[in-house]
């Protein structure tokens, strides 16, 4: 399915915390009286999904609701966690519908004898386009990278080049001609605000073999924007092109990340013979100091673009950090509705699309496709969960004519989350 929409729609009242409209009538612990939702949309991550989701199904059972999920709970192993087969959980996540989908994936296959998972596709992307932006700019510097990004991506002239051209491309770059990258999780064209021009959105169920998709839902947006420098110095007489990687190898979302990272370590690779990549890794914890800690550690160091962070917790500071500090960051997975407006000078990209699409998704799925007139949200409390919730409430009520009864933020590595689904599934 193909749609227009416009991008640039600010969403009101963004970080709304806490829970709304808690009305309901709750009985004997574990047991939800009439009137709860017909969809409860689950915002979180694997490692508080698993109990989240253990206590969904111990103590209210099946068939409660139906269930909804975005991209952070995304996760083949998570029934085998939870204990239960999940076949009443739908989710919607990021699609690599990328126009080199099946280049990536084939060379993450012959590298790593699996499939690509969410997010690995938008990392590649990510490294290869600081590595190109870098040599391009003819110097380890952030702010000459910063000017090259859309030289790289957005030409309306130049040679196109995919995910399995990564030497031929920075070839031409070292020679001074603009290129056209093509993605695998996009045409990778930046908008003015730093991030996709356009996106595309798989819906996906829980499976016996991991996931699989059901549907694929395009979003056209304003297209290509941003400035750019007016020359390329490019130039081959470098001894190395530096450019880090700052994703979670523990935490919360540890599990993902180290798979994503592997996707930005064959990008690194697939530059060897035609340039020297100093590529250096640091482990964000899924922690906000831990963060801003590597974070500081790469700046002191020299490097002066970052492929990070995960979620949108983390990046939001690492924004005003590296802007600071004249370091290019671009994000792979961070889906913040508020990263479309931060004060970064031009210095923040991403490759993932803003949370302004998935909410619409989600709220279309849940009134559409699960027939839903009611529903409650239960999102982690940071700036992902927050904001997606507020989204996909905004999308249900104004655009399905839809109920929403609760909204309910939970703090992760809880040991229970009962009281907390009590509250998102209470009636109204």
């Amino acid at each position: 399915m193909g749609r227009e929409f416009n991008r640039r729609r600010v969403l009101s009242g963004i970080g709304v915390a806490g829970t709304l409209g808690l009305a309901g009538c709750i009985g004997d612990e574990g047991q939800i009286e009439e009137g709860g939702p017909d969809v409860l949309n689950i915002i979180g991550y694997p490692e508080s999904g698993i109990q989240i989701f253990r206590d969904y199904y111990s103590e209210f059972g099946a068939g409660t609701a139906d269930i909804i999920v975005p991209d952070g709970l995304l996760d083949d192993a998570l029934p085998g966690e939870v204990g239960e087969d999940m076949g009443d959980v739908t989710g919607t996540a990021p699609s690599s519908a990328g126009p080199n989908e099946q280049a990536f994936d084939e060379m993450y296959q012959d590298e790593y004898g699996e499939s690509a998972g969410v997010f690995n596709s938008h990392t590649f992307d990510a490294v290869a386009v600081m590595v190109l932006a870098n040599i391009a700019a003819g110097d380890n510097d952030g702010e000459a990278i910063r000017d090259q990004v859309r030289n790289i991506t957005n030409p309306d002239e130049g040679d196109e080049y995919g995910p399995d051209e990564l030497q031929e491309a920075a070839e031409a770059v070292a020679d001074g001609e603009p290129i056209n990258y093509q993605g695998a999780s996009s045409a990778v064209d930046f908008d003015d605000v730093g991030d996709p021009a356009e996106a595309a959105y798989d819906i996906w169920n829980f499976t016996e073999d991991g996931t699989e998709t059901q549907d694929t839902i395009n979003f056209e947006g304003e297209g290509p924007g941003g400035d750019a420098a007016d020359e390329i110095p490019g130039g081959t007489d470098r001894d190395q092109v530096s450019v880090a990687i700052l994703l979670p190898q523990t935490g919360d979302l540890g599990e993902l990340g180290s798979l994503m990272i592997q996707a930005g370590e064959l990008a690194a690779q697939e530059f060897q013979g035609a340039f020297e990549i100093d590529l250096r890794i640091e482990d964000t914890a899924t922690d906000e100091d831990t963060t801003l800690s590597s974070a500081e550690s790469l700046i002191d160091a020299g490097y002066p673009a970052i492929v990070g962070a995960a979620s949108s917790g983390n990046s939001v500071p690492l924004s005003g950090l590296s802007s600071d500090s004249g370091i290019v960051q671009c994000s792979p997975a961070s889906t913040a509705l508020s990263l479309s407006e931060i004060d970064d000078d031009g210095y923040f990209f991403r490759t993932a699309p803003s949370d302004l699409l998935q909410g619409q998704v989600m709220a279309d799925v849940a009134a559409g496709r699960l027939e839903a007139e009611t529903t409650s949200t239960l999102y982690v409390n940071n700036d992902y969960g927050q904001q997606l919730s507020e989204r996909y409430a905004e999308m249900f009520q104004d655009e399905q004519d839809g109920e929403v009864i609760n909204q309910v933020s939970f703090e992760p590595e809880q040991g229970s989350y009962t009281s907390e689904l009590e509250s998102a599934l209470a009636g109204d």
